[in-house]
């Protein structure tokens, strides 16, 4: 049984507000509809510098990584952009070495794009248990940098932050226990952010549909209903859109954990991990709960994990 023993976050200090943030970008749309309706306030930004500098500062906000780092067999960055860095830069080699990481196998899942966190898990969770070593870890890294203004805004769907999760992974464990992984990939809208106007129009109808019935499936394969799920915890895009999802699954609005949105914006695959930190941060999980574990990566890719806390 994979487990999630222990997650820690970096975020940088520099909060900027979206509306300046979108005037600089030289993008002209109503700041208004973004902040009001969509749910962003601000994001967070470093000044430019390394990817491998924030995956560092993450992983060494793991209190246990001081004493596990020689158990660590599988070292994975999970972001939604394939290129990360300008060449020859590889910050995941990078943070190998900083994090003294050295034994470890490091890879890059990149193809489900903000989905890709979730996918990594699920993967480090096959590697572990075909190995058969009940000691050995794999740890998860998350998150980039908006070093292009491609990553810093999607139309209509989200304001783009920076913030890195470091997820420690295990074969066993009795907290944070993964139930289950679901995910479906929608190819025909491989072109986003770049669709057509027709073909943008046919996913906005599917989307809802589609990722409610990611979260359903995900939710029956743990063996669990649909009440059973005391929290989700998605990736922070436009909260109008999320509010269809849940309602299309058959969960209330208060099952939703958008607090971090307006605050750190959408962080790519890290979303789901900043906002498990916060949900604990806050009370909102209990031993025993369940909760979801859910993002859609352009493309489109989308995924749901269920885990009981």
């Amino acid at each position: 049984m994979t487990s999630i023993l222990a997650v820690a976050s970096y975020l940088p200090p520099r909060s900027v507000a979206v509306a300046d943030h979108l005037a600089e970008l030289g993008i002209e749309v109503d700041a208004g509809l973004y902040q009001q309706y969509y749910g962003f306030g601000r994001i967070r930004r470093d000044p430019p510098g390394n990817l491998a500098e924030q995956l560092v500062a993450a992983g060494r906000r793991l209190d246990r990584l001081a004493t596990d780092a020689p158990r660590v067999r599988y070292l994975v960055h999970a972001p939604t952009i394939q290129h990360t860095a300008p060449y020859p830069h590889t910050p995941l080699w990078q943070a190998r070495a900083e994090l003294g990481l050295h034994q470890a196998l490091p890879f890059t899942l990149s193809q489900h794009a903000c989905a890709s966190a979730l996918l990594a898990i699920d993967t480090c969770g096959r590697l572990l248990a075909a190995d058969g070593d009940p000691d050995a870890l794999a740890l998860l890294l998350t998150g980039e940098k908006t070093f292009t203004g491609v990553a810093q805004f999607i139309v209509d769907s989200a304001v783009l932050g920076e913030g890195v999760a470091a997820v420690l992974i295990g074969p066993g464990g009795d907290r944070d226990r993964v139930l289950s992984y679901a995910t479906r990939t929608l190819g025909e809208f491989h072109e986003a952010p770049e669709l057509s106007p027709r073909l943008q129009e046919e996913f906005q109808g599917r989307y809802t549909e589609v990722l409610a019935e990611v979260i359903l499936a995900a939710t029956r394969q743990a063996g669990l209903s649909i009440a059973d799920i005391t929290l989700v915890l998605p990736h922070n895009v436009n909260r109008i859109s999320w509010w269809r999802v849940l309602t299309r699954a058959g969960l209330p609005k208060s099952r939703l954990f958008l607090d971090n949105q307006a605050e750190l914006g959408h962080c790519f695959g890290a979303d789901p991990f900043l906002g498990y930190q916060a949900a604990l941060a806050s009370g909102r999980l209990r031993p025993g709960d369940h909760y979801v574990l859910t993002a859609a990566g352009l493309g489109a890719t989308l995924a749901a994990t269920v885990v009981r806390h």
